[in-house]
């Protein structure tokens, strides 16, 4: 009872210290995500929007509307805990946290809520952005609540993984550059995976983003290229599987007592 009544404090304490410095620096953390969101309604929507046309029998801005913001959670999801726990290893205070009455369990889910706060708080901000330019209307409110709050936990995960192993702080970009960014802009943001050759579009399927794109899109237009139940299974069996590999990443002190 006493290890829960701990472990319930310390999950606060780190979930206020997380959504205070979000909000701290939120010239930084929520303001640049919105221009270059709105940079790409602007570029992608409305500019080169206008010579395609439709697609999936919506106008091509509100297609690729959901892609832009779940893209947007993803992104931001995974930048915070990266840079967070990674401040935490450089500052040296992630000691204090270890030797806390805190379990490696709530340390992580701290971090990862903090992830998930930011990533809904600027998906929030971007979909704003979003209603200047199209119209949208929620068709599944708890497919749509639930896939991105799951979306974001994976990329929270990943983000806690990356920061691990991180030695310096260029260790920290190198993951968004050559992965995350590659794998969002092929996550079917843009376009319908229906229009590629039937050999890109079973390639297409080994991108965990196309399922949670998809799945967004789903609950906001009612359309997608895939079975929104394999969704959910792929993104609850990464939501685990990243869990536990940080789980134990953590128990071993991999990046941190080495």
């Amino acid at each position: 009872m006493m290890n829960l009544t701990l472990n319930w404090i310390g999950l606060k304490t780190l979930v206020r210290k997380e959504i205070v410095r979000i909000m701290r620096i939120w010239i930084q953390t929520i303001v640049p995500p919105a221009i270059t969101m709105t940079l790409y309604f602007i570029i992608f929507g409305n500019l080169i929007g206008r010579r395609i046309g439709s697609m999936g029998g919506f106008d091509y801005m509100q297609y690729i509307a959901p892609g832009l913001i779940m893209m947007s959670v993803i992104t931001n999801s995974y930048g915070n805990v990266v840079s967070s726990f990674f401040g935490a290893k450089f500052g040296r205070h992630i000691e204090e946290m270890l030797v806390s009455p805190m379990s490696n369990a709530t340390l992580i889910i701290g971090h990862v809520a903090g992830g998930v706060f930011r990533g809904m708080l600027v998906g929030v901000l971007v979909t704003i952005v979003a209603l200047f330019f199209t119209k949208l209307e929620v068709q599944h409110p708890l497919i749509t609540l639930s896939i991105v709050i799951l979306s974001s936990t994976v990329f929270a995960l990943a983000g806690f993984i990356n920061a691990v192993f991180a030695t310096k702080f260029d260790d920290i970009s190198i993951v968004p550059t050559f992965v995350l960014t590659p794998l969002t802009y092929l996550g079917g943001v843009f376009y319908s995976i229906s229009l590629l050759p039937e050999i890109w579009q079973k390639v297409s399927l080994a991108n965990p983003i196309i399922y949670m794109v998809n799945a967004f899109r789903y609950g906001i237009l009612g359309i997608a290229d895939i079975n929104i139940t394999y969704a959910y299974l792929i993104v609850g069996l990464f939501v685990v599987g990243l869990f536990s590999v940080s789980l134990v990443l953590l128990n071993r002190g991999v990046g941190i007592k080495e």
